[in-house]
């Protein structure tokens, strides 16, 4: 019996070539795996001693020989097969452990591996007398099945499909790379997603759910850390994701701010200098009724006297931040046992999103905000004062990340009022500011996309909106800027659209 040992991640490889050279196996072990194996003192050969060839091309060319991969592919239920290794003096290989040049981590040609898919992909094929390992999570059932007398051909075939997975994982990889990022959009894109784990279930009980995360991409919620509460469900993920990028576009980390979601869309949004307690008693009062269940996401340490006005309010389902200090965690949990406490670093930049219809796929490149405020336009007789340009830059950003029909009312960088996800804007605008109260008076308020009439518009004026900016680009600009002109509200447009479904 013999196992071929060739492996760049050497994690586990000593015990194993251990475990195996007990079991009776005769080892074979090239370049460094070899060298590691001679270090520990465990007997092996070198896959120069098996192919009587030595090492070439500063390592290209090592295990590409026919006494390697003839000992790896023959099968052995075939005659013919058995008696070109007898002839060849040739002898089988039972065991092919085999992992890869580290590609992901440094991009390259040298990093681009050869001998190690060429072996994996022989073993894997010839799965019906050889055993594949491609991870070492796997050594410890690979010598369980051994110790038993023979490795089962399901569990080598399990392996193998995971070989094969390992394969095309890398050769993407590759193919990604050499193809460059010229294209925003490329013909083709590789997908591999990864479970990371299943969720109690998806957007409803009745359906199955999990989280998974791109092979070859970053997400901050691999980075995330959770203090307390319930495990997170599918839709505490989504909302936190969404709750946590607004946060951080909200403003730059010189200053305190606070979003609170509920159902993907912003119910709570503010900015304080006077602290993060403050920013978050703002956000929550935006809307007090919506915030219970919510997702509150924070950009500063929640400290003791923002952690006793989290506890004071209802609950919330999630609460996202920085980090904790000392001794919240511990006060939070006692008072609300089944809030997520989640310490996460900040999110990284989106690449693609992808969206399923059915068995089809929508592809677009992430929103980013493009059009700076230098190059927003005013274009009524009333000009927005500093104060109400400050508001509208908040309100623009809310809105952005507000399902459409989107309305949004900022005060003080304080969103006061959030109109939601409404079939037309006029309705929209009707909620947002139905929701602000009495604090809509000389506010400031956004559009995510045009007005196609003034009827929304001045919905917002009449209540009390001193300040509107919306993308512009209606047929219908001309009567919108006339009526804001007649109910004296100033009006910048973007010339950039946001809508989100």
């Amino acid at each position: 019996m013999r196992a071929l040992l060739s492996v760049y991640r050497k994690e586990g490889i000593v015990d194993l070539a251990r475990e195996l050279s007990a079991l009776g196996y005769e080892l074979v072990a090239s370049g460094g795996t070899s060298s590691a194996l001679a270090e520990a003192g465990i007997s092996h050969l070198s896959v120069e001693e098996v192919t009587g060839s030595p090492e070439m091309l500063d390592g290209r060319v090592k295990t590409l020989h026919p006494r390697i991969h003839g000992g790896i592919l023959a099968d052995r239920s075939k005659p013919a097969h058995m008696a070109d290794l007898e002839r060849m003096g040739i002898e089988t290989i039972d065991v092919v452990v085999c992992n890869l040049y580290p590609f992901a981590e440094t991009p390259s040609i040298e990093t681009i591996d050869v001998g190690g898919p060429s072996m994996i992909r022989a073993a894997a094929k010839n799965h019906a007398s050889v055993a594949v390992v491609t991870d070492p999570s796997d050594y410890p059932a690979l010598l369980d099945a051994l110790r038993q007398g023979e490795v089962p051909l399901e569990f080598r075939r399990r392996l193998a499909a995971k070989a094969f997975d390992h394969l095309s994982a890398y050769d993407r990889l590759i193919s990604d790379w050499l193809s460059g990022s010229e294209e925003r959009l490329p013909e083709r894109i590789g997908l591999r997603l990864e479970k990371a784990r299943g969720l109690r279930y998806g957007e409803n009980p009745h359906q199955m759910g999990a989280l998974y995360f791109a092979s070859n991409r970053s997400s901050w919620l691999q980075g995330l850390k959770q203090h307390s509460g319930m495990e997170l469900s599918y839709l505490n993920l989504f909302d936190a994701d969404a709750a946590w990028r607004l946060v951080h576009e909200l403003t730059d980390s010189t200053r305190p701010a606070a979003v609170i979601v509920k159902h993907a869309n912003p119910c709570g949004a503010a900015v304080s200098d006077a602290g993060i307690s403050e920013a978050y008693r703002l956000a929550f009062e935006a809307d007090p009724v919506s915030a219970f269940g919510g997702i509150v996401a924070l950009n500063r340490e929640v400290d003791a006297e923002l952690a006793a006005e989290l506890a004071a309010n209802p609950k919330a389902d999630v609460v996202i931040a920085p980090g904790y200090a000392e001794g919240v965690v511990e006060m939070l949990a006692a008072k609300r046992k089944n809030t997520r406490l989640i310490e996460a670093p900040s999110p990284e930049e989106a690449g693609l999103q992808v969206r399923s219809l059915g068995n089809a796929f929508l592809v677009q490149e992430p929103d980013r905000f493009l059009a700076e405020a230098s190059g927003w336009k005013v274009v009524t007789k009333a000009v927005p004062t500093p104060e109400q340009m400050r508001d509208l830059a908040m309100a623009w950003k809310v809105c952005a990340r507000t399902g459409s029909n989107a309305v949004v009312v900022v005060k003080d960088e304080m969103a006061v009022g959030i109109g939601a996800g409404q079939q037309n804007r006029l309705d929209s605008a009707r909620i947002a500011t139905t929701k602000a109260g009495a604090r809509v008076l000389g506010s400031s308020g956004a559009s995510d996309a045009f007005f196609p009439f003034p009827d929304a518009m001045l919905a917002l004026a009449e209540a009390g909106v001193a300040a509107i900016i919306s993308p512009g680009g209606s047929i219908n600009d001309a009567k919108v800027i006339e009526a804001a002109d007649e109910a004296g509200v100033a009006m910048v447009f973007t010339g950039e659209r946001h809508f989100k479904h």
